[in-house]
């Protein structure tokens, strides 16, 4: 039997509630507020859904009281824990906000002006059979039990404790085997090891080559440091090692940039031929090569890092923040050699100081008690998921099957940027082509990144709401100005 939400939230604009002060309502219901049912979706959206309608529409307005969980599960006939998850949610899009002892209203000054949905930002999803809360909670506990904290909480010099880089090896021993801890430097962050790395490497006003689409946070760093980014062409397997070779005897450059496992933002994995390719050609021109490579892990099937097929010259980028998560801003750094990574522990500590002690201590807590690879796989079972629904609803997208971002061409009828515009006026987030273009013509397509929402329901209603917008049936193209 069909109910609709709007029969309690009407009562409220119109002053017709019980003694509680809701639940029970009179008159015709606003035509606006959608009906609610077991074909409309998961209910507690569909509350949501109507709450942003009324928004959207004026019915509902800032400062708005709602009805208590209580009274609106009881009023609809769904349980409480329904209704209780949709308020949630709806605070967590700054919809609503909670007044401790007087109810939830309507927010005045949550911010809308960014999209409420995100397919932007590239963060793997919640694990999938985990609760990130409770690894936190008892490794924090372990770290606390076995640690002194006076040492957590001060200063450390050099490239990370010695058991952190132990850790680290252990981590990478999937891709790199044994590997001597004396090589690795633990960095806070990708983006931070990629600056320490460029300012070893590059001064003001040199060249880095790179793909013609790649990483942003390098295209930032490059500008930051008066670098100049120059984009090598490629075919279908990846960069072309011809055009390489051509480009260093032309401009000189001081490193190669490559992020070779599900290249943000293609989502394309060189293969172990093209690899060594590259390496190869990067050597014999005398070039450095700075490989970022965070979705190793994730993969399961990626050929072996560059700096396993051609340790020296390689400069290998492993990050913690595509994997697991990037709250723990840590990243592993590994040098062609202990001197290396000498140079490149002072050039991190003049521009980070150092990577935060307490969560050096967790990260290697959990690489010891198996909390980190429990986490790194239930990330990707719950990306191989996401990817799944992404597959079924933009069939023409690319992607890795564990990947945390599709890579989506655009049919001839649209433009990138008008895409963009019109999904942001639907309320989605994407990154067009041009957040990630370096030199050639900018290919009509985005980039959408799968782990931001918080279950998947809610992302196939993003996807499907998207795919509707690009086939047509979602709103025209060129009603846009």
């Amino acid at each position: 039997m069909k109910q609709r939400v709007g029969s309690i939230l009407g009562a409220i604009d119109a002053g017709e509630t019980d003694d509680a002060g809701f639940g029970r309502t009179q008159g015709s219901v606003p035509a606006w507020l959608p009906a609610l049912d077991a074909a409309g979706g998961p209910v507690y959206l569909q509350i949501v859904g109507a709450i942003e309608a009324g928004l959207a529409a004026g019915a509902l307005r800032p400062g708005d009281r709602l009805p208590p969980q209580r009274s609106l599960a009881k009023a609809l006939g769904i349980d409480l824990t329904t209704v209780t998850r949709a308020y949630a949610e709806a605070r967590q899009r700054h919809l609503l906000e909670a007044v401790t002892g007087r109810g939830s209203f309507v927010s005045a000054a949550g911010d809308r002006s960014g999209p409420p949905v995100d397919l932007s930002m590239n963060i793997p999803p919640p694990p999938a059979g985990l609760r990130l809360a409770d690894l936190i909670g008892h490794g924090l506990a372990e770290v606390i039990r076995r640690a002194s904290v006076d040492r957590l909480m001060s200063y450390h010099a050099g490239p990370g404790a010695l058991a952190e880089r132990a850790a680290a090896a252990s981590w990478l021993a999937p891709a790199f085997g044994a590997l001597d801890p004396a090589r690795i430097v633990v960095a806070p962050g990708a983006q931070a090891g990629l600056a320490a790395l460029l300012t070893s490497l590059a001064r003001p006003g040199d060249v880095v080559l790179c793909e013609a689409l790649t990483y942003p946070g390098l295209r930032n760093a490059a500008a930051q440091l008066g670098l100049t980014l120059e984009g090598v062409p490629g075919d279908g397997a990846g960069m072309d090692p011809e055009a390489l070779a051509a480009a260093c005897r032309r401009l000189s450059p001081k490193a190669l940039y490559l992020v070779p496992t599900i290249a943000n933002p293609t989502a394309r994995t060189l293969s172990e031929s093209r690899r060594r390719a590259l390496a190869e050609t990067a050597a014999a021109q005398g070039v450095p090569v700075i490989e970022d490579d965070p979705y190793w892990p994730l993969a399961g099937d990626a050929p072996p890092p560059l700096a396993v097929l051609r340790p020296q010259g390689v400069w290998h980028v492993a990050t913690l923040s595509k994997a697991l998560s990037p709250g723990l801003r840590t990243a592993f750094l590994v040098a062609p050699s202990a001197e290396g990574a000498g140079r490149l522990a002072r050039a991190l500590r003049a521009l980070n100081q150092m990577p935060a002690p307490l969560m050096g201590a967790l990260v290697t807590t959990w690489i010891r008690d198996g909390s980190a690879a429990a986490l790194l796989a239930g990330v990707r079972r719950e990306a191989a998921a996401r990817q799944e629904v992404a597959r079924t609803l933009l069939p023409e997208g690319f992607a890795h099957p564990f990947g945390l971002h599709v890579w989506l061409p655009l049919p001839a009828r649209w433009d990138r940027l008008r895409l963009a515009e019109a999904a942001r006026l639907a309320g989605l987030g994407l990154a067009p082509a041009d957040a990630f273009h370096v030199s050639g013509p900018v290919p009509d397509a985005v980039r959408l990144s799968l782990g931001s929402l918080p279950d998947k329901a809610r992302l196939a209603t993003a996807l499907g709401q998207l795919a509707q917008l690009i086939a047509g049936t979602g709103g025209a193209p060129y009603d846009l100005v």
